[in-house]
């Protein structure tokens, strides 16, 4: 028996209606959201965080950061 689709739910019904209510109240421009929901402000800081770290590393810093990620890669491998 083939399943029927199921409607996509919000994961955190009452922090929508807070959103929602929000809006409604003048407390958020809609314009300041995307349609998917998420804040822009958010997004353009989202989109500097690696490169901002890595900015603020040093080399020896970055060299030890890549040797652990690669010990990880390899140790995955083998299992």
């Amino acid at each position: 028996m083939a399943k029927s689709p199921k409607k996509k739910r919000p994961s955190d019904v009452v922090g929508n209606a807070v959103h929602v209510a929000q809006i409604a109240t003048g407390e958020i421009d809609p314009a300041d959201v995307d349609d998917d929901g998420k804040d822009k402000a958010a997004q353009e800081l989202g989109r500097k965080g690696g490169k901002a770290r890595a900015a603020k590393l040093t080399p020896r810093q970055r060299a030890e950061i890549a040797s652990v990620a690669a010990s990880a890669r390899w140790k995955k491998k083998d299992n």
